[in-house]
């Protein structure tokens, strides 16, 4: 719709450099909280591959400096021996260029084996039933699998909202071979993330331990964990690396999810859910989608976005966000070279909502806005 609009003569390139401007644009915005997001999609089955939803890129709130207390329980890792640092020596026929720096010692990487040993209790299968109408109104029963995560001893589980999504009957089965039913606590399709619960009585659940995945660099070895096809005998298993950070894909959804992790580990159908994890034993991505016809190619959700989302599905069952009142466009070079755009980074202004923050501070179509205070936006 957007494009109709960029034959317009006047063209207004909007600096926000005005601090106070934007203090007022976000304050007024981000209180207009959107109410819970009603969940789309249906179940994904044992040979459907894995589907996604779009996310959103959510500004950490005082909740998520709080998750790891309310939901990281029990940690799933030993404690790891640090080393002693090795002493530096200060000879005095051999002064120090500079003042002495001492590195502060890493946490003692982990084998595979131990890793999937100590991280197994702590993923579960999710088992969806789902009955949905055929074209002659028959009922027709279908059952979808996936994966989930154990959050805390209250009987928290992170899953993918794709994977609960229109499920009628939840079933949760723990390592051990129990099962239980689950209830959906909160969905949340932009991130395609969802907490479900189970009753925990006689139950001894062992929580993940979730790590920071702003500290990953591409390259580092990472496992993936969960139940692949929904084979019986427990998770399957699969290595690799961070191939890359900070991916976007559209899905067949017309929805884009963004700050990904991709990852050659192998992701099928049914890990959905499941859990990427550091040499530490770590949970630092939450696996969500592959591509279709690439080998070697899967993406998760990283774990810094997914505790933020997590927190408040488990305090108010859907997440809140602001809303400024405009239709965004990413600038790109190409755009600008084709629309004549005096800068080639920002965001175009394509839509403009009566009644928002951004029509009461008078944006409009085709501002190209280009900083935030002292922030440029690219």
């Amino acid at each position: 719709m957007w494009k109709r609009f960029l034959d317009f003569p006047n063209r207004r390139i909007h600096k926000a450099a005005s601090a106070a401007l934007i203090v007022s644009l976000l304050a007024v915005a981000c209180g207009l909280g959107q109410s819970e997001q009603e969940p789309a999609g249906v179940a994904p089955t044992a040979s459907a591959i894995a589907a996604t939803a779009e996310p959103t890129a959510l500004s950490p709130t005082a909740e998520s400096n709080q998750l790891d207390a309310s939901i990281a329980g029990p940690s799933a890792s030993p404690a790891a021996e640090e080393p002693a640092p090795t002493p530096l020596v200060d000879r005095a026929d051999n002064p120090p260029a500079a003042e002495p720096v001492t590195l502060a010692p890493q946490a003692e990487e982990l084998t595979t084996p131990d890793v999937v040993r100590l991280l197994t209790p702590s993923v579960v299968q999710v088992v969806t039933e789902t009955l949905s109408m055929d074209q002659f109104n028959r009922p027709v029963p279908s059952k979808g699998v996936g994966t989930g995560i154990v959050l805390n001893e209250d009987g928290h589980i992170m899953t993918n909202n794709h994977v609960v999504d229109g499920a009628q009957i939840i079933t949760v089965i723990f390592a051990n071979g129990e099962s239980r039913e689950a209830e959906v606590v909160g969905t949340d399709f932009q991130t395609d993330l969802a907490v479900i619960r189970v009753d925990v009585d006689g139950l001894e659940l062992r929580p993940a331990k979730l790590g920071v995945s702003a500290d990953l660099q591409v390259g580092e070895d990472v496992i993936a964990i969960g139940h692949a096809l929904g084979l019986p005998g427990g998770p399957t298993v699969s290595k690799g690396v961070v191939s890359a950070l900070g991916r976007t894909i559209d899905t067949d959804s017309s929805t884009t999810i963004v700050d990904l992790i991709q990852t050659d580990a192998e992701i099928n159908p049914g890990n959905s859910g499941g859990a990427l994890v550091n040499s530490h034993a770590e949970v630092i991505g939450i696996n969500t989608a592959i591509i279709q016809g690439g080998r070697g190619i899967g993406f998760a959700i990283n774990i810094d976005d997914a505790k933020i989302v997590v927190s408040q599905l488990m305090a108010q069952g859907y997440v809140a966000r602001g809303f400024i009142g405009i239709s965004p466009v990413n600038v790109t070079p190409g755009l600008a070279s084709r629309f004549d755009f005096a800068v080639t980074e920002g965001i175009l202004v394509a839509r403009v909502i009566p009644g928002t923050a951004a029509a009461r501070l008078g944006l409009q179509i085709e501002d190209i806005i280009v900083q935030l205070g002292e922030t440029p936006i690219r």
